[in-house]
């Protein structure tokens, strides 16, 4: 559940990305735990995290990986 300030990250990403977008979530945000599942086909990943924006968060740049 969220409440004032609160949200709901959902990212559906390859595995090989998730540490480098989750570390990206973690400068950013003040996150909670993060709730990984896979996807349906199971090719990717899916998680979820709830986050609490910062007085003076970063920006948040990611970038396309090559594949």
């Amino acid at each position: 559940m969220t409440g004032p300030g609160r949200f709901e990250i959902r990212i559906i990403c390859h595995p090989a990305d998730a540490d480098r977008i989750t570390a990206a979530l973690a400068g950013a945000f003040t996150t909670g735990p993060i709730r990984q599942y896979p996807t349906r086909d199971r090719s990717r990943i899916r998680f979820y995290v709830t986050a609490t924006e910062r007085a003076s968060a970063p920006v948040l740049r990611l970038v396309p990986p090559d594949h």
